[in-house]
């Protein structure tokens, strides 16, 4: 069984699901909707890497875009999509400056 983090608090990297491939996404967002928490997933898309959330799992939750816009994009590595994730992870859970030091906004 995939773990998701049910708690309020931010993850650590490396506990966010790999979601490459339609059974590793649909396995780890089924995990996230039974559990009605937040859904954070990484997945290689060729030699680029992305982060992959939805709220719609924890209807408790909001999901802010600006929040959705500093992660959307592809990322150049597996340890950077983790990054990303953690601070999209802390941001549902209202610490966003996790996600202001891993996104910081276009100038």
């Amino acid at each position: 069984m995939l773990f998701v983090q049910p708690l309020p608090t931010p993850c650590s990297a490396g506990r966010f699901p790999d979601a490459t491939g339609m059974d590793a996404f649909t396995t780890a967002y089924r995990a996230a909707k039974e559990q009605q928490v937040v859904f954070v997933a990484i997945e290689r898309l060729g030699l680029w890497w992305t982060v992959k959330a939805d709220a719609l799992t924890a209807p408790q939750r909001t999901f802010d875009t600006t929040v959705h816009g500093a992660v959307r994009d592809a990322v150049d590595g597996e340890l950077r999509a983790q990054e990303l994730a953690v601070a999209l992870h802390a941001a549902f859970y209202g610490a966003l400056e996790p996600l202001a030091r891993a996104a910081p906004p276009a100038s």
